[in-house]
């Protein structure tokens, strides 16, 4: 069975897979979770940034079994075609049956702001209210909506973009506004979604008690974040492991993951409070798996 991306919308949404996602980054950090890290081969497309990469993910969590090959060339941007695509293998681990093979490219982008919101949730006060957000593709638009439904305090939206038509443009249908990166990024919570090879939020316009939502620049000699940012502040991740592997905000900073998210999601009491927090995601196959589980049950309970 194949589940094209236009199916998969009308089986996914974030007031299901938010809480699904926290679960299953509960069970990562408590050792439930099999993954191996993520093998990366280099497509050798092109020089520099526009070189894409090939990627393969497994795991194991449940009675499901699943993996996930994707791909992410940055140069797509620029011909008007996605810079993600994937396509995921879901499997019954009792039996080692295919279940079904989905179109990856929407539930990598929604798995991603889930991952995002549930990090918001557990580490931001109730009282936040403004969100900056630099960039203005895919992933600022799913966060949007994945962000306001946890906090929706955050009446105060400002986005910047390198492209400003393109900010405008997601301002004007978001009920934002576009702004100078400097006013973005001196909001309460701080997204960066962008493909830039090189920092561009830089630590000294960060409010104190800022939250940093950093979502892009996924490779070891890719990153949004300057030193400042990061060495000012109390780093969390979803896993310890591929932060320190695959993150070279983490990396070329020289800094450590103090927590896991998971581990503040079982424990509350542990997550740092009245500090300067960067949340670091890179994505993981237990992200992936969650969300394609939900989309096989949706399907088997819905009308045939």
């Amino acid at each position: 069975m194949y589940i094209p991306e236009h199916e998969l919308r009308a089986a996914l949404n974030y007031p299901s897979l938010i809480p699904a996602i926290r679960e299953a980054l509960i069970d990562f950090s408590a050792g439930l979770v099999e993954q191996p890290p993520r093998t990366i081969l280099r497509a050798g497309n092109a020089e520099g940034y526009r070189n894409g990469w090939f990627a393969v993910m497994p795991a194991i969590h449940g009675d499901f079994m699943g993996v996930k090959t994707v791909t992410f060339y940055p140069g797509n941007a620029e011909l008007g075609l996605d810079t993600h695509m994937a396509v995921i293998e879901l499997l019954r681990r009792s039996t080692g049956e295919p279940l079904a093979l989905m179109d990856g490219r929407l539930i990598t982008e929604m798995r991603t702001a889930a991952v995002s919101a549930v990090a918001l949730d557990a580490l931001a006060s109730p009282a936040v209210t403004s969100l900056g957000i630099l960039g203005s593709g895919v992933q600022a638009r799913s966060h949007l909506q994945a962000l306001r439904l946890v906090r929706p305090s955050l009446t105060d939206v400002r986005i910047w973009s390198r492209t400003p038509e393109h900010a405008q443009k997601l301002a004007g249908h978001s009920d934002a506004r576009a702004v100078a990166i400097e006013e973005a990024a001196a909001c309460d919570v701080v997204l960066t979604v962008t493909s830039s090879p090189a920092p561009v939020l830089e630590g000294r316009w960060l409010a104190p008690h800022a939250l940093v939502l950093a979502v892009g620049a996924t490779g070891s000699t890719l990153r949004e974040l300057d030193d400042e940012a990061m060495r000012s502040s109390v780093v969390v991740a979803e896993s310890r492991g591929c932060a320190e592997r695959e993150s070279g905000d983490v990396i070329l900073s020289g800094v450590r993951v103090q927590h896991e998210i998971g581990e503040i999601l079982a424990n509350p009491v542990a997550a740092p409070r009245q500090r300067r927090i960067v949340f670091k995601s890179v994505g993981m196959a237990i992200e992936d798996l969650t969300a394609a589980r939900l989309v096989w049950q949706a399907r088997q309970s819905g009308p045939h």
